[in-house]
């Protein structure tokens, strides 16, 4: 009995992101063992049988066993949270992705409902951004990884990113962007105002 539960202490899957809008977690294997029941985006960050990276599909209880559409192997679940109180307005001049000044990028939208829309996006080799503010919102979860030249706050870092990193990119936050590596992949889960 103890044997079974040291191994299913280490199958529990933990959150990679957690504040008052959102919860993320990965998964190597599919496990569900500790994701919080709720809504939520399930995204597959690796090609598994019958399953390409980057599929998403909307799960009305992300902790329960998929369906066949349902992504499996490695995993990314994005959990919006309902926040209190009344919803924030969009910051002025904020944009949605895909608005910003760019070049070398590409945005698919993959489904959208009442709580998130789901884009697929990719930066190619040398591809820029220009500065924005963020409508709302945003979770990046990576498929390919990449190296991803910000500014922000006038301080420029470049961020090494890995398949199935997962980066939180807030309401009203502003930055510019500029691949610095090869071709990066994402899937972006916008938050819809609540």
């Amino acid at each position: 009995m103890r044997w079974l539960l040291i191994i299913s202490m280490f199958a529990a899957t933990a959150p990679v992101l957690e504040n008052a809008r959102v919860r993320a977690y990965r998964s190597a294997d599919g496990s569900l063992d500790g994701v919080v029941h709720g809504p939520g985006v399930v995204i597959s960050i690796a090609d598994a049988p019958g399953v390409k990276a980057g599929t998403a599909v909307w799960a009305e209880d992300a902790a329960v066993k998929p369906s066949a559409a349902t992504p499996r192997g490695s995993i990314v679940i994005v959990q919006p949270i309902r926040a209190a109180g009344a919803k924030a307005p969009p910051p002025a001049g904020a944009s949605k992705p895909g608005e910003a000044p760019f070049t070398g990028m590409s945005f698919n939208p993959i489904f959208e409902n009442d709580r998130v829309s789901v884009i697929r996006a990719r930066m190619e080799i040398g591809a820029r951004e220009g500065f924005h503010t963020h409508e709302s919102d945003t979770i990046v979860v990576h498929l390919s990884g990449g190296e991803i030249e910000d500014t922000a706050n006038g301080k420029t870092v470049v961020n090494r990113w890995k398949r199935g990193d997962v980066e939180f990119e807030s309401l009203g936050s502003s930055h510019s962007a500029r691949n610095v590596g090869g071709a990066v992949d994402v899937v972006l889960v916008v938050l819809k105002p609540q």
